[in-house]
């Protein structure tokens, strides 16, 4: 397919580039990418799109999210989570390993990359675990899933808690310059907690899981990366106290990276207050104060990334007592949406928004995306900053219908997505 897109705003952080101009895609590439590119220049049979108020993006990746299969096909398929991912606008995710088996072998790694290639959707980056089982008691082969496909390490949901095994991995993971992607949480301090602890739990009667319960393992963690040398990517970060820590790390030199998700800069425990389960997410939702120095570690660029954390779950997870209900919510078709509102809040700029939706999540995975230079894959996400729509939970192309944003209305919104030099994704408002 030979693609023409013509006349948008094209926006590539990687390259300081935002002007109004056009893309040509040749075999799956970006043959040229210039202010203005004739038609008659093009190969015969080019598909021309006129994109003129669009804004033209390196594809968005999407570094956290949970694709649920093999083992809970019920949640999530690749299949179905990649045509979420592409509705979202992202042409690339990373999948977590927290599946039935756990991805702590070569074999699963390569079965996620096979089906992954069998949808032809989004491209997929298997994440694998740090410890067999995700138990944290034995390190996993890195080396071996590395070669199988793996672009980082993490025990997602479950915390190391033994040091020693996570130095080692740290070490282990430096040799082969990959992430370890650390979900840092004390298990000791959080104790079950459902919701944040804090004047709101105390009202509900919820258990609670205090902030210190992230910034202690945040602490420890840092300690350890700078200790080793090692990269270190810190996940979801939700609290204050992690932000600052985070921020002196590195103006110290630690190694370290950090990522956030929609949903701790744009709400708070306040939410919990209906008992509505889908505000239930892991880590919880935290105080008005952890939301205002996540976006200020956002604006500093203490926090690097921003991840969707996509958790689907079926409705039998969901529809119990708030206590007894799984964590997490379904995110890869609101990210972009929601993220767009730290530009209209003036937390960021556009392109600090797209730099860390694409070629940051790209530098810290180390994967070939998040560029339109000429000769990158043709991964291309284009937006309509003007889009005005209602997230109605039963259009969701995820299995997962549990967001809290039903009936928000959104401005901004993916409108194409090319993975690929395919086009995998054109919204149906849009087409001509």
């Amino acid at each position: 397919m030979t693609l023409l897109l013509k006349g948008g705003r094209v926006l590539d952080p990687s390259r300081s580039i935002d002007r109004e101009g056009d893309l040509l895609i040749v075999d799956g590439k970006i043959a040229q990418s210039r202010s203005q590119i004739p038609k008659k220049g093009c190969p015969p049979g080019t598909e021309t799109l006129d994109l003129q108020g669009k804004i033209v993006v390196p594809g968005l990746i999407d570094m956290h999210t949970h694709l649920r299969e093999p083992g809970f096909e019920y949640k999530e398929t690749i299949a179905s989570g990649c045509e979420a991912a592409v509705a979202g606008g992202f042409t690339s995710v990373a999948c977590m390993p927290n599946t039935n088996p756990v991805n702590d072998s070569r074999s699963v790694t390569e079965f996620i990359r096979t089906k992954a290639a069998g949808c032809s959707l989004a491209n997929v980056y298997p994440i694998a675990a740090i410890s067999m089982k995700s138990e944290g008691v034995l390190l996993t082969e890195f080396w071996d899933l590395k070669e199988a496909g793996a672009v980082g390490f993490s025990d997602d949901g479950r915390p190391v808690m033994n040091a020693g095994l996570m130095r080692r991995a740290l070490e282990y993971a430096s040799s082969l310059d990959a992430p370890v992607i650390a979900h840092c949480e004390d298990k000791n301090l959080s104790a079950g907690g459902a919701m944040h602890e804090g004047d709101v739990s105390t009202e509900l009667g919820l258990s609670a899981i205090p902030g210190i319960a992230e910034d202690v393992m945040v602490a420890r963690d840092l300690l350890l990366a700078e200790y080793t040398g090692a990269a270190l990517h810190i996940a979801h970060v939700s609290t204050a106290g992690a932000v600052r820590l985070i921020r002196e790390a590195k103006a110290r030199g630690v190694r370290v990276t950090a990522e956030t998700a929609p949903h701790y800069f744009i709400l708070t425990d306040e939410a919990v207050r209906g008992f509505d389960t889908n505000t239930k997410v892991y880590p919880p939702l935290r105080s008005a104060a952890d939301r205002a120095a996540i976006r200020e570690g956002l604006a500093d660029g203490t926090i690097d990334a921003i991840a969707s954390d996509h958790a689907p779950h079926g409705r039998t997870d969901k529809e119990v007592e708030f206590d007894y209900a799984s964590s997490g919510l379904t995110g890869l078709e609101t990210s972009l949406a929601l993220s767009l509102r730290l530009v209209a809040d003036g937390v960021l700029s556009l392109s600090a928004l797209i730099e860390k939706m694409a070629p940051r999540p790209a530098g810290i995975l180390r994967i070939p995306k998040g560029t339109l230079a000429e000769g990158a894959d043709a991964d291309v996400t284009v937006i309509d900053p003007e889009r005005i729509w209602t997230l109605d939970r039963a259009l969701l192309r995820s299995r997962g219908k549990n967001t809290p944003f039903h009936g928000w209305v959104f401005k901004g919104k993916a409108v194409l997505t090319v993975v690929g030099g395919a086009i995998r994704y054109r919204d149906p408002q849009d087409r001509p």
